[in-house]
């Protein structure tokens, strides 16, 4: 085998070979730069083997093997934990740096962390930088420099201070011939790793002009095509997020401000880790939450007799995806109708998700129970035949997952919706009253 000397570049959450910023100057500042990835044992031991998103992951880096091996490259497919990878890497060949985009997510910043240290002791540089958000996470900061707790000024503020170079893209294309040779190369197959294909499937990577330009008019009608569907691509990075940014600015800024709530909630992430586990507003951790398990598995299954929040929870466990209108009924009925714990819902998203991005989904449900910095107030409880009424008058949304509507196999509602409503202004009254 060569004795040249190597520089890693380790793929994570940015899966592509086009506007990589960590992956551009890996390649410009070495000659030889061998791909790599690494299925985390922490991460996919405790999922199922056929896990959609683990499957869409090697579906992608086979593409991208592929797309390597044309130019006489490869990706190098590990499973392990990565600072033992890493360390033995470092061991068994000459790698004199490793390269990666870093990960706003606590997990990540401690795996990272760990990483740092190991390849320090083995005199191995190892690079870091921002690509999967446009705004660092200290960039948008009020003029006390604390970070925005609401959204609309972090929104305006990230606008203001945004500029060309957020959005430059990075080459690759010029340094290809700069991966290393496919010698160091080594691509197991699905068995030998212990995974197996899923039936679950995610849309393609199309930014798609004609939907954008309507985005503002069709995104709230679930059974329009009017969202981008990007959600997986923009969580692993299968495309730029300074290219969609660039494209939406031209297209439709109501887009726009839809991936800056991305990045707020990224930032809420990166300041205060504890909102993982705690309401973001201490006071609502004191709700006596009825944590009923029949009702939240009628929940989990769309069985709780509202069509537009069983249709939503169905789309879920069929397809991975939820349209960000149920997203935000589901998790208000489940909560706030079922005042069942927002921690069990986010979880379960946590589970059936496609996208699922553990900061985007924490901030979102915490929107929606009313807990999270900048909350629905508790007061704003969604009424499910309203929303239905409103952004599925004719049902055709219905009709796609709920086949039995009408019938007799379609149960009566679970709860009332008044009643409900009594119930959970009274409960998040005492917690608020009680905080006092």
């Amino acid at each position: 085998m060569a004795s040249e000397k190597l520089a890693v570049f380790w793929f994570r959450r940015d899966l592509r070979l086009n506007d990589n910023k960590a992956l551009h100057y890996a390649l410009r500042e070495h000659v030889h730069v061998l791909p790599l990835f690494i299925f985390d044992e922490d991460i996919i031991n405790s999922l199922p083997k056929d896990d959609h998103r683990v499957s869409f992951i090697y579906d992608v880096l086979e593409d991208m093997h592929k797309e390597l091996m044309k130019s006489g490259s490869g990706l190098r497919i590990e499973r392990g934990r990565p600072v033992d990878v890493l360390q033995k890497l470092c061991r068994d060949l000459p790698v004199e740096a490793v390269f990666c985009n870093w990960d706003h997510e606590p997990y990540g910043r401690d795996r990272d962390d760990q990483v740092a240290r190991s390849l320090k002791d083995q005199g191995v540089a190892f690079t870091q930088y921002l690509d999967h958000m446009v705004m660092d996470m200290d960039e948008v900061m009020k003029k006390d420099g604390n970070p925005y707790h609401v959204f609309t000024p972090y929104s305006r503020q990230w606008r203001t201070i945004l500029q060309a170079k957020h959005l430059q893209s990075f080459d690759i294309e010029k340094y290809k011939a700069h991966f290393a040779d496919k010698q160091y190369a080594r691509f197991p197959s699905r068995k030998q790793l212990q995974m197996q294909a899923s039936a679950l499937k995610a849309p393609d990577a199309k930014i798609d002009e004609e939907v954008l330009r309507r985005y503002d008019k069709d995104r709230d009608y679930p059974a329009r095509n009017g969202t981008s569907r990007l959600g997986v691509h923009l969580r692993f990075g299968t495309v730029s997020i300074r290219q969609v940014v660039r494209l939406g600015m031209q297209w439709n800024d109501t887009f726009v401000n839809e991936l800056i709530w991305r990045e707020f909630y990224a930032m809420i992430m990166w300041h205060y880790p504890e909102v993982i586990t705690r309401s973001f507003k201490p006071a609502y951790d004191r709700i006596r939450w009825q944590n009923d398990e029949a009702a939240f598995v009628r929940w989990k299954k769309g069985m709780t007799g509202y069509p537009m929040v069983d249709a939503g929870m169905r789309q879920l466990e069929q397809t991975g995806y939820m349209h960000n209108r149920l997203r935000m009924l589901t998790a208000s009925f489940l909560s706030k109708h079922l005042l069942t714990d927002w921690r069990w819902g986010e979880a379960w998203f946590g589970e059936k998700l496609f996208d699922y991005e553990l900061s985007s989904n924490n901030g979102g449900w915490q929107w929606s129970a009313g807990t999270g910095c900048d909350a629905a107030p508790y007061f704003r409880i969604f009424n499910p035949e309203t929303q239905q009424k409103k952004f599925d008058p004719e049902g055709h949304y219905l009709k796609l997952f709920i086949p039995e509507l009408g019938t007799g196999q379609y149960p009566a509602p679970m709860i009332d919706h008044r009643k409900a409503r009594e119930r959970c202004l009274r409960e998040y009254r005492k917690a608020l009253d009680n905080s006092k």
